[in-house]
């Protein structure tokens, strides 16, 4: 049996805005009223995205993290799910700040993230306009998704899915780009050796 891709999923947000309720209810279909906030847990699960069988790490980070934490925890993931909560505009203000710390982090490569809203479900009470999560997707290049990890709306599945698709096309370019410049070394060391020779 062929192996399995390995994806490192990490989710960041603010304390509060349902990243433990989003992973539990893309693993299990199910919303947990109670949980210890403080916590942080790393989950692994297998699925099938497009007839290719994808292993998950995903860690649910519990954001309260040190500076020193929350770097190991960035370096260690390949791709991220930034989660504010519609209802509370200081998490959605958060998002932009944490995605430039990745950056600095990561870089030189992409950071591939995607970008939810929580808590869908609780529009009466909302923050953040659509809109604006749409435009904060626009200016981070990120696919944006708004949900309900307490109803299940929105397709937190597709959330997942999308965010290894995402990273496993990455991984492909990268390794393209690694193997090109490997055979380019090769080619000019031989042309090296046959220059000694015919001199």
């Amino acid at each position: 049996m062929a192996k399995s891709a390995e994806v490192k999923l990490a989710i960041f947000g603010r304390a509060g805005v349902g990243k433990s309720a989003l992973v539990v209810r893309f693993l299990t279909k199910r919303f947990i009223w109670e949980y210890d906030p403080t916590l942080e847990s790393t989950y692994r699960h297998q699925a099938t995205i497009d007839d290719e069988v994808v292993t998950m790490e995903i860690l649910d980070t519990a954001g309260q993290e040190d500076t020193i934490q929350r770097e190991g925890h960035m370096r260690w993931g390949e791709g991220f799910v930034l989660v504010y909560d519609i209802t509370d505009r200081g998490s959605f203000e958060e998002v932009l700040p944490l995605k430039n710390i990745l950056d600095e982090i990561k870089k030189p490569k992409n950071v591939t993230v995607i970008l939810v809203g929580n808590k869908a479900d609780l529009d009466h009470s909302r923050q953040v306009s659509t809109e604006e999560g749409e435009k904060l997707a626009t200016e981070l290049a990120c696919a944006f998704y708004e949900c309900s990890a307490c109803t299940g709306e929105g397709n937190i599945t597709e959330i997942f899915y999308e965010l290894c698709r995402e990273v496993r096309r990455r991984k492909m370019v990268q390794g393209k780009t690694r193997r090109r410049s490997s055979t380019t070394h090769v080619k000019q060391a031989i042309n090296k050796m046959l220059t000694k020779i015919s001199s």
